[in-house]
């Protein structure tokens, strides 16, 4: 009895405040995380999710880089922002129901208020201010960060041949011009035909998968031409692009000009362009282009309620598919169905990847720095948020030399 007592004083047991205590401390650091990226995550979805990669997996170990890739290819499976989504549920796994209000509320916030002033800036003076010297030297890094957590990622998710070779095949479809979801749903399927004939004959089936292609859904608001500017209505159209949207900026920048240019005529085509070209340079989710429009529309309200609008569903379809996701893996059914997907979204990472790499590295410096950032985060491990500002100095003091 005196070593049990002994014992239980050494180790007391933990109180509820402990527990309250443990849970605030870990919301502090979702919130941290979550900032630090919405500040200084430039480079669109694949390098966000390379920077909460680095964050969330190499350095602060909150999950496996296999429970990183079945959140990830569950993402992959619903609407909405991708990077944001990951954010959201990587700050649930980690505090909870205020990790997930947090971690995408402040991952988010910093884009929104930098697009604030930028769209305040052109309407007032009718142009963007000039921010490619900061680009010139970032981008090269991003292309070294995604580049780097596209391998951490293969060598988890390439388990065999046969799924190399899945994804092979999305890659090329993908530079064939096959829609996104075509290709993540695609090999999800083949994934789990393939495994399901192996069970049922043996391994001795071969299964003959033909891909169709897929009709992005659309949920039209009844009204034709153009019409007054309408809060309401403003909010809702966001709201729609937001719960049914998959694929890339270029696919937002479908849904912004069939609803706002063409059917409520409320932009022209070159404020759209300027508003894409906003979201695509600052850092955070692309989707803030939506703020900048709300603002050329219906001045501060109208940014407000766009930008709500158009995040809102991310969190709703996160909190709704976070309890099943620990159960895709463990199901004979849903898992070829996330392996499948997820060796599908890595092959979209690197062609998206590959496509930004011609666009930036660009000359003999850029080459350089990229090749650079990519040595320091393999072989040193530096933290990927210090290689972006020192890309945008590098940029502009070469740009500043050179007259």
């Amino acid at each position: 009895m005196h070593l049990r007592d002994t014992d239980e004083q050494r180790s007391p047991r933990p109180t509820v405040e402990d527990a309250t205590r443990e849970r605030t401390d870990h919301l502090g650091e979702v919130a941290r995380v979550a900032l630090k990226l919405g500040c200084l995550a430039f480079g669109g979805p694949a390098a966000h999710i390379a920077m909460l990669r680095e964050e969330v997996v190499v350095r602060r170990r909150w999950l496996s880089e296999q429970h990183f890739l079945d959140l990830l290819g569950a993402t992959n499976l619903i609407p909405g922002p991708n990077s944001t989504e990951m954010v959201i549920h990587c700050g649930y796994l980690r505090a909870g129901w205020r990790g997930l209000i947090v971690a995408g509320t402040l991952f988010i916030l910093p884009a929104a208020l930098l697009v604030l002033v930028l769209a305040w800036a052109y309407v007032r003076w009718g142009s963007l201010p000039e921010v490619g010297w900061a680009l010139y030297g970032i981008k090269p890094v991003i292309i070294a960060i995604v580049g780097q957590a596209l391998w951490g990622l293969a060598r988890t998710a390439v388990r065999s041949v046969f799924l190399a070779a899945v994804g092979l095949a999305a890659l090329v479809l993908y530079f064939l011009g096959i829609n996104e979801i075509v290709i993540l749903f695609g090999g999800a399927i083949v994934v789990l035909l393939v495994r399901l004939g192996q069970r049922w004959s043996g391994g001795s089936a071969a299964v003959l998968v033909s891909l169709g292609s897929l009709p992005l859904p659309t949920l039209s608001l009844a009204t034709a031409g153009a019409v007054p500017v309408s809060l309401l209505q403003l909010f809702l159209t966001f709201l729609k692009i937001g719960a049914v949207l998959y694929g890339s900026g270029y696919v937002l920048l479908a849904f912004l000009r069939r609803d706002f240019v063409e059917r409520l005529g409320w932009l022209t085509d070159q404020q759209l362009l300027d508003a894409i070209a906003v979201g695509q340079f600052t850092p955070g989710p692309v989707f803030t282009t939506a703020t900048f429009v709300g603002y050329l529309v219906a001045g501060l309200p109208g940014a407000v309620l766009a930008t709500v609008g158009i995040f809102l569903p991310a969190f709703v379809f996160v909190a709704a598919i976070q309890p099943f996701v620990p159960r895709l893996r463990g199901s004979r059914w849903t898992a070829p169905l996330l392996d499948g997907v997820n060796v599908a979204a890595l092959a979209l990472m690197a062609a998206v990847s590959w496509q930004l790499g011609r666009e930036a590295i660009v000359d003999p410096l850029t080459a350089a720095l990229a090749l650079a950032s990519l040595v320091l985060l393999l072989r040193f491990r530096v933290n990927s948020a210090w290689l972006v500002l020192g890309g945008g100095v590098i940029g502009f003091l070469a740009r500043l030399l050179s007259g």
